[in-house]
């Protein structure tokens, strides 16, 4: 089972790695490369299930006084769950890309971009200790940025890799002081000696070191103030999108809080956690709502469902969390796939008001949307019902603000889905691109049909009996919001919010201007620090310190060789002088 654990992390890595080097110039080779390694990293993984058990192997990489760094790899119950998510998804989002990307110029530096991205994805989620972890989290951050920097020649895309990449090198800095906090106050970075080394009086370190390693999760896992970046990822080949806020990168911050939960259990960042994960649930779904752009609905519907899931560890349930974690993988990758369906469809177009009248054009993709949307919405016998009401229920339990916003943001997630679908499918075509659409060929549409099984069947490993009071108040908000989303929008030919609601309406269409505040930041914070910098530089530094010494080394230079005569009276002389002042200073 050794074997199968390293053959699960290596097979990406060598699949990245031949075609980097070898396979560019044959499509067929590099994509047969790669959709073979993430398969036969899945069947490995349910290998590793169907055997059982836990199972914990390391290399010794680094050892030095005080420290012992592993190569080491953690199969347990969490870690196969999220094997199953990462490969099993990250599986048919691949075979979905060999449709979806076969007219590219680049198909095979895409595949390869794609196996490393599974490759540091899976290094995240078996790795046994924090050093670990941190060189494939930031592994996943240079490969998003390939990713959705891929078409670089397009200055949207290429400006979207960056910001990506620098806010969550942000984060990624708390995180590795957070990291360093832990070793110093517990000694290791093993994730099995820290959870036997805690103590009571290790609460306060760890509850502000909990909370900086929570910064690398606000990074990843996009969640407010770091949230800005997530929805200019659509930037990159909409499977890519679905990798990224599905299977992947959005869901390492919460299963990295999930598999050090221990550290913050008990401790006041949790307070802190739980009211970030429902801000900014509440804001994104605020977002989302007027949205036209078909992927960037799904990206703040992701931003808000990962402020669900980092709420519910925040309330001390990280199983609710990880129980979302996995249902949402399965239809978020489904609505993105079959956005990517639609887009491909109308030549690429993406706004929702250039859509309508797909439901008979595309009957598959529609289908396959409809099981999405569903569960998305939380409609009871899907599978998002089942782990939106465990949340839910956690919030009731713990805290009844949070439980009111978590109820509010169903309602909303409820208004702007049915939006959504209305409007896309619904009705008549509203563009000629719409008019002459055609159902997608079987290579995107049979990964859309295996992604609905789990959309719906997902929730029932795990489902409960709900609470009566979260099921009621759940079923009002699923009701009430279909019911308005379907009176605005049924037959509107554009969105009529605007101008009933102008400042709101224009608030959530910009974003809260967050983009705005942060680039004024810059342009006054940070170029105001520059000038700073530049005159402290010119005047001081090189001004007073090196300009001043060098001028005052020459006077000095100057006025000493005054006293240079050649005369020996002169030296005599002075000499004299000195004596003197010696023997006056010396016996006073």
């Amino acid at each position: 089972m050794n074997i199968a654990a390293w053959l699960i992390l290596l097979l990406p890595l060598f699949s990245a790695v031949v075609i980097g080097l070898g396979a560019f110039r044959s499509r067929k080779v590099s994509a047969a490369i790669s959709v073979g390694a993430v398969v036969g990293s899945f069947l490995l993984t349910l290998l590793l299930i169907r055997a059982g058990g836990e199972l914990r192997t390391s290399v010794t990489w680094l050892e030095f006084e005080g420290l012992q760094i592993d190569i080491g790899l953690q199969i347990d119950t969490l870690s196969k769950l999220m094997l199953c998510v990462v490969t099993g998804i990250g599986g048919l989002i691949h075979i979905f890309s060999l449709g979806y990307m076969k007219e590219d110029m680049d198909f095979s530096r895409y595949f390869a971009f794609l196996s490393l991205f599974v490759f540091s994805m899976i290094g995240i989620v078996l790795a046994d200790n924090f050093v670990m972890m941190f060189i494939f989290w930031e592994l996943v951050g240079i490969s998003s940025y390939l990713l959705i920097g891929f078409w670089f020649d397009k200055s949207s895309a290429a400006d979207a890799a960056k910001k990506a990449f620098l806010t969550n090198r942000v984060g990624d800095f708390g995180f590795l002081i957070g990291i360093l906090m832990v070793w110093a106050a517990l000694g290791s970075v093993g994730f099995a000696d820290l959870s036997n080394a805690l103590s009571g009086e290790t609460a306060a370190v760890t509850g502000l070191a909990g909370f900086l390693i929570f910064c690398g999760a606000m990074g990843k896992s996009a969640q407010f103030p770091l949230h800005v970046w997530l929805p200019d990822a659509m930037e990159g080949p909409t499977p890519v999108s679905a990798l990224i806020h599905a299977a992947t990168m959005v869901a390492a911050g919460v299963y990295m809080l999930c598999r050090v939960f221990f550290l913050i259990d008990g401790t006041w960042a949790m307070e802190a956690i739980a009211w970030i994960g429902g801000l900014t649930s509440l804001m994104a779904a605020l977002m989302a709502v007027q949205q036209d752009d078909i992927k960037r609905i799904l990206a703040y519907s992701t931003l808000s469902q990962l402020g669900y899931m980092v709420m519910a560890v925040g309330l001390g349930s990280p199983d609710a969390a990880m129980f979302h974690l996995s249902t949402h993988a399965s239809f978020k990758a489904l609505l993105f796939l079959g956005a990517g369906s639609v887009i491909v469809a109308l030549h690429h177009e993406q706004d929702i008001w250039k859509m309508g009248g797909l439901r008979d054009r595309m009957p598959r993709t529609y289908w396959t949307f409809f099981i999405g949307t569903m569960a998305l919405c939380g409609v009871p016998l899907f599978s998002g019902f089942f782990s939106k009401e465990a949340i839910i229920d956690v919030a009731l339990q713990s805290n009844l603000l949070l439980f009111l916003v978590a109820v509010f943001v169903a309602l909303l997630t409820t208004f702007y889905m049915t939006r959504l679908f209305i409007v896309a499918f619904m009705g008549e075509p509203r563009s000629a691109q719409a008019k002459r659409a055609k159902e997608s060929p079987a290579l995107m549409t049979v990964p859309l049909l295996v992604l609905a099984v789990p959309s719906v069947l997902a929730g029932y490993y795990n489902a409960h009996a709900p609470n009566p009071l979260v099921l009621c108040a759940s079923l009002v908000m699923l009701v009430f919001g279909m019911l308005v989303a379907n009176t605005v929008y049924s037959g509107a030919k554009a969105d009529p919010l605007p101008a009933r609601f102008v400042w709101l309406a224009k608030a959530m269409r910009g974003r809260f201007w967050f983009d705005e505040m942060y680039q004024w930041l810059i342009d006054r914070v940070q170029e105001n620090l520059a000038k700073l910098a530049e005159a402290i530089d010119r005047r001081v530094i090189a001004g007073l310190m090196v300009r001043g010494t060098h001028g005052t080394t020459e006077l000095a230079g100057r006025v000493l060789r005054l006293t240079q005569t050649g005369n020996l009276k002169a030296y005599a002389f002075w000499f004299a002088i000195g004596m003197a002042a010696l023997l006056v200073f010396t016996l006073s």
